[in-house]
């Protein structure tokens, strides 16, 4: 089951148009070590050293490159042929994702650059263009080993270590073109109210200023094929807002089309466009209604308490590191989690492809969305956080499938937070902003330990057997929150200054056990046997949901990654035990 305009590979499916081009696949490429290339004049024509295959970045097999070693600019070209039929039109490129500031040329002539290495951008690139001729796009990319920049599990040395893995460099996810008119609609922010049963949307036209003639906007919205609310109004202004009863008598009982993890039910809609009724734009798009909440120390999915069992995922891949490797290869890391009984997955130290983001509002997987860390705290740090964190949150806003926002983690970024008001007024900064954008999801302000304000209370801790975490959580809560005990043996639950709410209490990364290898490493002792492996994972794990007070956990992890070896899953997404028998002890 799919949304109405689902695509395959087509790279954003919450705002779907008809009229676009995948510019994947073969672009010339050369390292630029001296940074000679702007004062060479690259951008007017590259000659390239390599042939590189986008979107996977020079360090990766996939790429037809694999050279790890780390280069701080790298430069891209490609001809693409833009059709005579097109004129009239804006022609708008789009990077899914470059790491980590991008510079970009349209026929040698500079289209923008934009800074931040998970979040999307794009630029209008129309006046640079030939229509009914070839145009050169050319890219320069600059990363850096910079801890000020968000860089989440890359390294910053020469080698990997613990657990930090080869660097992204460059481009790492789809580039592609869309063809547009020029009074269009530039986005749409969904906000579902499940109590008035009502869904909001908040326009963000684009054009009007040149638009001849009247301009109308219309929202149908289906639910699996069926009417049932359709909305027309005049706009005379970029931005408005837009109420939407929902209550459809004749599909039944609306509430019986909530989106959860046991029933994700998505409602279609379409976005149509018009000036003096002719349509200049169509957007297809979706929805979930649901809501996330929390009331007395836990937290609930549309007024019911949902005990989260969810598994940590990095999102590596072998051959092509971050950047997924198709889109069945999304499917199937879901699936494998669903099958082994997990609800949720906590997306650790990256942002995900819109693809994963996309399958999990279908399936109904749960989502932590957590943002790629910074590794020293300084005033760059926190310029450079700041404006990306709130980039990705105003891109992923519509996710139903995304619970829970986690900016930080493990004080990654904040190394004194426990004492330093500066660090902690930092997170506390980003947790008002979060909720500026976004007050309907918790937001998980240092996930792990030394929390500042933050809605949910998230401990981390690798003991090793049952019994030891009973001996350590069991009847302990009030020590943990007052910090008369620390969490794990070595942190405190919260920083000083601040003091507990009453906030759920969650286990967000335990387990982590590591078959014996000689080639990398789990947490504490390596098991050898199935039935040694199982035994531990099944101790910890009814050991955790014996506490009364906590109200859910998260598994680390479903992959192996590079030198981390306490996957799940292999590397290459092999089970390493039965996944019938991890489900069992998940949902028993």
């Amino acid at each position: 089951m799919t949304t109405k305009a689902y695509t395959k590979d087509y790279p954003r499916p919450q705002f779907v148009r008809d009229g676009w081009l995948n510019l994947n696949g073969e672009w010339s490429f050369r390292f630029d070590d001296e940074n000679a290339g702007e004062r060479e004049k690259w951008q007017e024509r590259l000659a390239g050293t390599h042939t590189i295959t986008v979107p996977y970045t020079y360090e990766t097999q996939a790429s037809g490159i694999g050279i790890e070693e780390f280069h701080s600019k790298v430069w891209y070209s490609k001809s693409v042929h833009i059709p005579k039929e097109a004129e009239g039109k804006k022609v708008i490129l789009h990077f899914q994702a470059v790491d980590y500031f991008a510079k970009v040329w349209v026929n040698g002539v500079l289209a923008g650059s934009h800074q931040g290495g998970y979040a999307a951008f794009s630029f209008d690139i129309t006046p640079y263009l030939a229509f009914g001729s070839d145009n050169v796009i050319t890219v320069k990319a600059e990363d850096s080993d910079d801890c000020t920049q968000p860089r989440g599990k890359q390294r910053w040395t020469k080698d990997n270590f613990e657990c930090f893995y080869v660097q992204t460099t460059g481009i790492w996810q789809t580039v592609w073109l869309e063809f547009v008119a020029e009074q269009r609609l530039d986005a749409v922010k969904m906000t579902s109210d499940i109590d008035r049963s009502t869904v909001s949307f908040d326009y963000r036209v684009h054009g009007l200023e040149t638009a001849a003639g009247k301009v109308r906007l219309e929202a149908i919205v289906t639910l699996k094929g069926r009417p049932v609310k359709s909305v027309s109004l005049a706009i005379d202004r970029p931005r408005l807002t837009v109420e939407i009863d929902l209550v459809h008598e004749a599909n039944g009982p609306w509430r019986k089309c909530l989106w959860s993890p046991q029933q994700p039910n998505l409602y279609d809609v379409e976005f149509n466009l018009y000036v003096d009724d002719k349509l200049v734009d169509k957007v297809f798009s979706y929805f979930g209604m649901r809501k996330v909440s929390i009331e007395k120390s836990k937290v609930l999915l549309n007024n019911v308490p949902v005990y989260q069992r969810l598994i940590l995922d990095q999102g590596y891949w072998t051959e092509s590191h971050l950047t997924p490797p198709n889109e069945e290869a999304i499917i199937a890391d879901i699936d494998h989690i669903l099958e082994m009984g997990y609800n949720g997955v906590r997306k650790h130290m990256k942002i995900e492809d819109a693809r994963f983001l996309y399958w999990c509002d279908v399936k109904g997987l749960l989502v932590w969305s957590e943002m790629a860390a910074t590794f020293e705290f300084h005033d760059r740090a926190v310029e450079t956080f700041t404006k990306e964190w709130l980039e990705i949150v105003d891109q992923q806003y519509n996710h139903p499938s995304i619970i829970t926002w986690v900016p930080f983690n493990e004080s990654w970024g904040v190394p004194s937070i426990l004492r330093d008001t500066r660090q902690q007024k930092f997170t506390e900064g980003i947790y008002h902003l979060t909720k500026s954008i976004d007050p309907y999801r918790p937001v998980i302000t240092n996930d792990g330990w030394e929390h500042t304000v933050s809605d949910i209370l998230t401990l981390h801790d690798y003991v090793e057997t049952g019994d030891g975490f009973l001996s350590r959580y069991s009847g302990n809560k009030e020590a943990i929150v007052n910090k008369e005990t620390t969490c794990n043996q070595w942190k405190y639950a919260l920083a000083d200054g601040y003091g507990y709410k009453g906030q759920p209490i969650i286990i967000s990364e335990f387990g982590g056990i590591a078959f014996q290898s000689d080639k990398g490493w789990g947490y504490g002792h390596q098991v050898v046997t199935e039935e040694e492996f199982l035994d531990r994972f099944e101790g910890l794990t009814r050991a955790i949901k014996s506490v009364d007070y906590i109200c859910g956990y998260c598994y680390t992890q479903l992959t192996d990654v590079q030198q981390e070896i306490n996957g799940l899953l292999t590397e290459d997404r092999k089970p390493k035990v039965p996944l019938d028998k991890i489900k069992e002890i998940n949902l028993n």
